[in-house]
C-alpha cells in the first residue's frame, strides 16, 4: 500500500503540474470540484465504479468536448485501481440470540389433572421427563396462538399452588474475545494459581480427582489432545435439533483432561469426566441450551452420583432451573459455573449468581480483572481465564479468553478437595476453597475478585 500511496501521489503532483502549466484546464471553484474535491471523491469508494456521462460526449470543461479538459476523466483511471484496493469484505453480524423460546412454557409438579386442563385450553405438550431433582415430572408446554409468554406462564401456575414454572431460557457460553499467540505468549498458566504440575518435586500423584460433570456444547472427542482421555458424551437424544458446535467443549474438556505432553496437558489428565452436550446450533452462528434440557442434562449427572459439575454457561434466572440447582446441592453437588463475559456493569447472570453456585470469574497474567467479566457481591473466586492455552475444535490449540475458561480450573480444585475429604457439604467445600484463595483485591470479598485468586498450593499441602 505505501508503494501505491507514492505512485498516485507522484500522477497528482505531475496532474497539477500540468494544470498549473495550461496543459490541462481545471474548473473554477464555482464549477463544483476543486482538485482537493477531486481527490476526496476518488477515494470515497462507494461500492461502486464512478462511470458518468463522460464517455457519452458530455462538455464539462473548457473547449466543449475536448476530453483532456476534464480533470475527473484524468482524475479516475489514476486513483480507480487504489480505490478497489481498499475495498473490505462485509463485516458479518453476530445474530442476536431472543432470552428464551418464544411460545413455550416449562413447568415442574404439575400433574395429570392439571395438564388435561391446559390441554383443554389449547396448551400442547412438546415434551415431558421424570426428573429426580425436581421430583416428578418437567413439561415443556406450547403456547397457544394469541396468548402472551407472560399470560401463559400466570395460566400455567394458576393450575396447581405447588407448580415451578417459567419461560423455556435460552443459555449461552462463556467464551468471549479470541487471540492469536506466538513465541512465549503461548504459555499454560497454571503457574498462577500454584497448580502442581510435577516438575517441582510435589509431582501430580497426590491429584486423587473425583469424577467431574461436564454441562457445555459437543466435544471432538478425537482430538490429539483427548485421545487418551477417560471422556464419556452423553447425548439427551433430541434427533430433531440442530448439532451444537464442538469448539467450546472441546476447549474447555481439554483444560481439564488433555493428555500429559500434549500441547494441551490437563490439569486433571487423569480424571474421568462425564459430559452432556445440552446445546443446540442457534441460526449456525450461535449455541444456546434452553432450561428443558438444561435441567435434563444436570439430573443425568446427580443420577450417576458425581459430585462436581462445571458449567462455563449463563442466561437469565429462571425458577424450574432454581429449584433443580438448590435439589443438587442438596444431594451435596457441587456445581462450579462461569461469572459470565456481559461487562463490568452487567447485572448478575445465571447459574452462576445463585446461591448454591461457586460463581468464577477471570483474572488476566498480571492479575488484573477481565475487562467483560461480570462483576458482583456473588461472585466468589478467580482463575486465570484471559489467554488461557487450550485446544482448538479440529486440531491444535489457541489461546481463549472469558470466564468460561476460568471456571475449569476451578472445578479441578474441587475435585481433588472432594476425593481427599469427600464428606466435605458443598458449603463446607466452598468455605474451604475461599479461606485458601489469595486476597488480591480489597481486604475481604469484594464485588470483582471474590474472596481472591484460587491457590492450589493447598492441595497437595505445599
Amino acid at each position: 500500500m505505501p508503494s501505491r500511496l507514492a505512485d498516485r501521489t507522484k500522477r497528482l503532483s505531475l496532474l497539477l503540474s500540468l494544470a498549473m502549466a495550461g496543459v490541462v484546464a481545471l474548473p473554477a471553484p464555482q464549477g463544483g470540484l476543486s482538485p482537493g474535491m477531486a481527490v476526496a471523491l476518488a477515494d470515497d469508494d462507494d461500492g461502486g465504479d464512478d462511470d458518468d456521462d463522460d464517455d457519452r460526449g458530455g462538455s464539462r470543461g473548457r473547449g466543449g468536448d475536448d476530453r483532456r479538459a476534464d480533470p475527473q476523466r484524468i482524475l479516475r483511471p489514476l486513483f480507480r485501481q487504489s480505490t478497489r484496493a481498499v475495498r473490505r469484505a462485509p463485516v458479518r453480524r453476530a445474530v442476536a440470540v431472543p432470552e428464551q423460546a418464544p411460545n413455550e412454557i416449562v413447568a415442574a409438579g404439575l400433574d395429570e389433572n392439571a395438564l388435561a386442563g391446559l390441554t383443554q385450553d389449547g396448551f400442547v405438550i412438546d415434551g415431558r421427563v421424570e426428573v429426580a431433582l425436581v421430583g416428578g415430572e418437567m413439561v415443556r408446554l406450547i403456547v397457544p396462538q394469541g396468548l402472551t409468554l407472560e399470560a401463559a406462564r400466570a395460566a400455567v401456575s394458576a393450575r396447581s399452588a405447588s407448580a415451578t414454572v417459567d419461560f423455556n431460557h435460552f443459555y449461552q457460553p462463556q467464551a468471549a474475545d479470541k487471540a492469536v499467540c506466538r513465541g512465549e505468549s503461548c504459555t499454560l498458566v497454571r503457574h498462577m494459581v500454584g497448580w502442581p504440575t510435577g516438575g517441582d518435586g510435589s509431582g501430580m500423584a497426590c491429584l486423587k480427582p473425583q469424577r467431574i460433570g461436564l454441562i457445555d456444547t459437543a466435544i471432538n472427542a478425537d482430538h490429539a489432545v483427548l485421545a487418551r482421555a477417560r471422556l464419556e458424551v452423553l447425548s439427551l437424544g433430541d434427533e430433531k435439533d440442530v448439532a451444537s458446535g464442538e469448539q467450546h467443549g472441546t476447549a474447555v474438556a481439554a483444560l481439564l483432561v488433555g493428555a500429559p505432553g500434549s500441547r494441551v496437558p490437563g490439569l486433571l489428565p487423569e480424571a474421568e469426566v462425564v459430559a452432556v452436550d445440552a446445546f443446540q446450533r442457534f441460526r449456525k452462528t450461535a449455541d444456546i441450551a434452553n432450561v428443558y434440557d438444561l435441567v435434563r442434562a444436570l439430573d443425568l449427572l446427580v443420577r450417576r452420583d458425581i459430585r462436581v459439575v462445571n458449567l462455563s454457561l449463563t442466561g437469565p434466572a429462571n425458577a424450574v432451573l432454581e429449584r433443580a440447582v438448590a435439589a443438587a446441592a442438596g444431594r451435596g453437588t457441587i456445581l462450579v459455573a462461569a461469572a459470565g463475559n456481559d461487562g463490568p456493569n452487567a447485572e448478575p447472570v445465571y447459574p452462576a449468581a445463585y446461591d448454591d453456585v461457586i460463581a468464577v470469574t477471570a483474572v488476566d497474567k498480571a492479575r488484573n480483572p477481565y475487562r467483560r467479566a461480570v462483576r458482583g457481591d456473588h461472585i466468589d473466586i478467580a482463575a486465570p481465564g484471559v489467554g488461557v492455552w487450550t485446544a482448538a475444535s479440529i486440531s491444535g490449540a489457541r489461546q481463549k479468553t472469558g470466564t468460561s475458561f476460568a471456571a475449569p480450573f476451578v472445578t479441578a480444585a474441587v475435585s481433588v478437595l472432594l476425593s481427599a475429604r469427600p464428606d466435605l457439604s458443598p458449603d463446607a467445600l466452598k468455605a474451604e476453597l475461599m479461606r485458601s484463595a489469595e486476597d488480591i483485591g480489597k481486604p475481604g470479598k469484594d464485588a470483582v475478585y471474590g474472596w481472591g485468586l484460587l491457590n492450589a498450593r493447598a492441595l497437595c499441602g505445599t
